[in-house]
């Protein structure tokens, strides 16, 4: 098996660069577009950059090429990704189906169900939502009680799921559901719920951010086809921890940290010294701190990476990448705010910019990521169980 090192990497780079540079409308470029908001769907060049990027399958690289991936392999995936930052082009095709359904679905699914769900996931044409937390279960998910019960030639759910994300928008759900009311973990069964049916309902929730991107989702005897339960029946437990490693790898990303520097934004709000360095001392220890953080885990990231050659599927480590990823990131919008002052409490009017309004939405929207995907308590305590071996603390000496 080729290694695509060296010569070969650079080969497809350039060739990466050149069907970029052909391809990825101008008017687009650098315009951190990074997803079509809230339901919209894309128009003028930004469908034209959906179509061109489904019909090559590099919305999902590494997908196999017989569902219409890119089938590339790791190195050259991420040699796609740093040749898209590079031009300012976003995965048009970005997703909960392209980051999370679809890699579980490659690992568990049937062959049926691969060949009816990837090709729509890859071609932008289908979005999917998580049906996982309850009103009852959030932590303790294994809780779960929206039930599922055999109806003969399909199965009836009933039930209900909270912060569904996107879930106003979704054409499909993921799912996980009791099938088993006598035991817990090995009680729940992983299906796929048609969204477009009369036993769905989605209230959104707004946030404090302003926005509404989770809903409440009930189910009145909605209907589920046989062959769209994945895994066993009662086996839903291990397909749906596997869809949550892949979440939390995509939480622990270097995305956490995007936006404008905190550097710059310092120097143009605060000022500099005679020295051109942050004028305010104390605030420039502290971003320093934060750029050192940054650092580690961005080499961190680079690191797992490079451990993880020729393994595609996520292991525990994400638990670790979730937890650094989202606390600097949460660390970055504090020190945002507190940079521009006054100016970075803006909710609206003319006195502030877009940057500053955008920044304290940032801020609240933020506060939820060491929340979802799994708290940083529930990833410490699979950290110290799975990667460090340590005891259960809640066992008694």
């Amino acid at each position: 098996m080729a290694d695509f090192g060296g010569s070969d990497l650079d080969a497809f780079r350039a060739e990466a660069r050149e069907w970029l540079e052909a391809n990825f409308p101008k008017s687009l470029r650098n315009s951190e577009q990074a997803m079509i908001p809230g339901g919209e769907k894309p128009s003028g060049d930004a469908l034209v950059w959906k179509q061109r990027m489904a019909e090559k399958g590099w919305g999902a690289p590494t997908w196999p090429k017989q569902y219409g991936g890119g089938g590339l392999a790791g190195p050259q995936a991420r040699v796609l990704q740093q040749e898209m930052d590079r031009i300012g082009a976003y995965n048009p095709v970005a997703g909960m189906g392209t980051s999370m359904f679809g890699p579980t679905l490659l690992e568990y699914g049937t062959e049926d169900q691969k060949q009816r769900h990837i090709p729509p996931i890859v071609r932008g044409e289908i979005r999917w939502c998580q049906g996982y937390s309850e009103p009852g279960a959030g932590s303790d998910l294994a809780s779960l009680q929206t039930k599922c019960e055999d109806a003969g030639d399909h199965w009836v759910v009933n039930g209900q799921k909270i912060w569904t994300s996107g879930a106003q928008y979704a054409d499909w759900c993921f799912c996980l559901v009791r099938t088993d009311t006598s035991k817990k973990h090995e009680g729940i069964s992983f299906v796929l719920i048609n969204m477009h049916q009369p036993g769905v309902e989605t209230r959104p929730i707004k946030l404090i951010a302003g926005s509404s991107p989770f809903c409440e989702t009930f189910f009145t005897n909605a209907r589920v086809e046989k062959n769209d339960m994945v895994g066993p029946l009662n086996g839903g437990w291990t397909v749906g921890k596997r869809l949550l490693q892949h979440e939390r790898s995509g939480q622990g990303g270097n995305r956490m940290m995007s936006g404008p520097s905190v550097v710059d934004l310092a120097k143009t709000y605060v000022g500099v010294d005679a020295k051109g360095r942050i004028a305010d001392s104390d605030l420039r220890s502290r971003i320093a701190k934060h750029q050192i953080d940054a650092k580690a885990h961005a080499l961190t990231l680079k690191r797992a990476a490079d451990e993880a050659k020729g393994n595609l599927n996520p292991s525990a480590t994400t638990s670790v990448m979730k937890n650094s990823g989202t606390w600097i990131g949460q660390e970055k919008a504090e020190l945002t705010l507190e940079i521009m002052g006054h100016q970075g409490l803006g909710w609206d009017g003319e006195g502030f910019s877009k940057l500053e309004r955008d920044a304290v939405r940032s801020w609240l929207s933020g506060k939820a990521t060491t929340i979802f995907g799994g708290s940083q308590e529930v990833q410490s305590n699979i950290v110290s169980k799975r990667i460090l071996g340590l005891p259960d603390t809640t066992q008694s000496t």
